[in-house]
């Protein structure tokens, strides 16, 4: 009994304590405003106040090179949105295209680049390789290919 009577008042004493529960804030910073959701709460787009990714052009065709060959280009972009633009991530479906972003944030009406490298050994004929960007635009991703002809190194042009 004594026992158990020990027990109780620890539960007590430990259930007690007369510290309040801290909560932590984290302070609004510069990302506050790009950090949204687009979405209501009723399922309605807001399609008017996000960042919009605007491209001088979205398909840059390299023609005809030779197997081995590394192409480079750069696609620019204006920030045509209300909202500041922040690129998360541009990718492409294999390893032999590679694309460098901006990782800074880019100003409503700011210019921005992607530059992109495609190597091509290893591959050949009819190539369409396609960057994928992630942003805090809607949709959340943008699509720019580079494309041409990849003649093998065992024909000649």
């Amino acid at each position: 009994m004594k026992w158990l009577s020990i027990i109780v008042l620890w539960s007590v004493w430990a259930c007690g304590s007369d510290s309040e529960p801290k909560v932590q804030t984290t302070p609004v910073s510069k990302y506050a405003d790009i950090i949204r959701n687009p979405l209501s709460a009723q399922g309605d787009i807001d399609s008017n106040n996000v960042a919009k990714m605007s491209f001088e052009e979205i398909v840059f065709d390299f023609d005809t090179i030779m197997e081995g060959t590394v192409v480079q280009h750069t696609f620019h972009f204006t920030n045509t949105g209300k909202k500041p633009l922040s690129i998360m991530d541009a990718r492409s479906t294999c390893g032999c295209t590679i694309a460098h972003y901006p990782k800074e944030i880019i100003e409503s009406g700011q210019k921005g680049s992607i530059k992109a490298s495609f190597d091509s050994n290893g591959k050949t004929f009819d190539q369409d390789k396609p960057i994928t960007i992630y942003a805090n635009t809607l949709p959340q991703k943008t699509v720019v290919r580079m494309r041409g002809f990849v003649i093998p190194k065992t024909q000649k042009k």
